[in-house]
């Protein structure tokens, strides 16, 4: 019982800790000039995929047998499959839902011109160009780290170097790249200061560190008691770390995602999740190749073909500028393929 209250005392604590650091990583994209896309794809991204980061590193630097180090190499891969399904999901579902919400307060509109489906599209052209050039970016790393994992030569770990160099350029493209010439909209108040127009410069330092750790420690707490409530459903523990863990490391991108669409603030929510991707796909991939023999099983290659799947799908939507809140939504369905095909590849 004791696990089930901490569990739930944990999202809370990691939602109502969200909810305090995008509203710092704004401010701090204020201060330091950058787009506003970027805050989402590099800001937000990088504070919320850092502890994960950390997690993998330890586990391949410090794991005392190949097994343990391996724990990195499986938290490498679900958290881009926990990413690309779950996360893109359930922002799919929210907007579904602030939408339905919008037309029961203004049911006039319902039968109006352009209250079709293709209103219903995340976006304008240039919006779902946006998107795609970061699932471009994306896929093409990701099939480079699966075809790692499947073949075995004496330079390997060194490639882990080249994992680092594409996200450098990555996150120097995005903090190039401007807003189209978009206007600044109104910051909500810093939540530290709430009575300053312009907090100081210290203060969102502040809040958006100490959310940060917050963050971090609730996440390890929350994963411990999804550890410790597997085996008590009649879990395996590989059941365990392949389904539950990715998405317990990945809830703060999630809870981020939430919060942004309930602030009318779509593209920052989609941003995030597609920079956390980046970061997925390259940094821990790097530590793995470096330190690890960086070899899957059949359970991990089945985590990166239904990845593949899902980002493929995606990117075909958003080429097609046919993204909508209900496709968006169909993402997590990949995630039940995934469990589906777990059965038979664990029994």
């Amino acid at each position: 019982m004791i696990h089930v209250v901490l569990l739930v005392v944990c999202a809370v604590a990691i939602y109502l800790s969200c909810e305090w650091f995008v509203n710092a990583v704004e401010w701090l994209g204020r201060r330091l000039d950058v787009g506003k896309m970027a805050v989402g794809t590099i800001l937000a991204a990088f504070g919320t995929a850092l502890p994960e980061s950390v997690v993998t590193l330890v586990a391949v630097t410090t794991g005392a047998t190949e097994e343990a180090r391996n724990i990195g190499v499986g938290a490498a891969m679900g958290g881009p499959l926990a990413l690309s399904t779950v996360a893109y999901g359930v922002t799919g579902a929210m907007l579904l839902l602030k939408r339905r919400e919008q037309r029961r307060a203004v049911p006039d509109t319902a039968g109006a011109p352009g209250a079709g489906p293709r209103a219903e599209a995340l976006g304008g052209e240039k919006d779902m160009k946006r998107l795609a050039k970061d699932q471009q970016w994306f896929l093409p790393v990701f099939v480079v780290k699966v075809a790692l994992g499947l073949v075995a030569f004496a330079f390997k770990p060194v490639l882990g170097l080249l994992f680092f160099g594409v996200y450098a350029v990555y996150f120097w493209r995005e903090i190039r790249s401007g807003d189209d010439g978009e206007e600044d909209e109104e910051l909500e108040p810093l939540r530290l200061r709430p009575r300053s127009v312009t907090p100081p410069t210290w203060a969102v330092a502040a809040q958006t560190l100490a959310t940060l750790v917050v963050i971090f420690l609730a996440s390890q707490l929350f994963v411990r008691q999804l550890d410790a409530i597997g085996p008590m459903l009649g879990l395996s523990t590989a059941v365990t770390a392949l389904l539950l863990s990715p998405i317990a490391t990945e809830l703060p991108e999630i809870m981020n995602a939430i919060i942004w669409v309930r602030q009318g603030k779509t593209r920052l929510a989609l941003a995030n999740i597609s920079g956390a991707m980046m970061i997925q796909a390259t940094v821990p991939s790097g530590l793995g190749l470096l330190f690890t023999s960086w070899s899957f099983d059949h359970a991990l290659l089945w985590a990166g073909l239904v990845t593949m799947a899902a980002i493929v799908y995606l990117l075909t939507t958003m080429r097609a500028h046919r993204l909508t809140p209900g496709r968006l939504a169909v993402a997590a369905l990949f995630y039940v393929a995934f469990a589906l095909g777990l059965i038979p590849l664990l029994a």
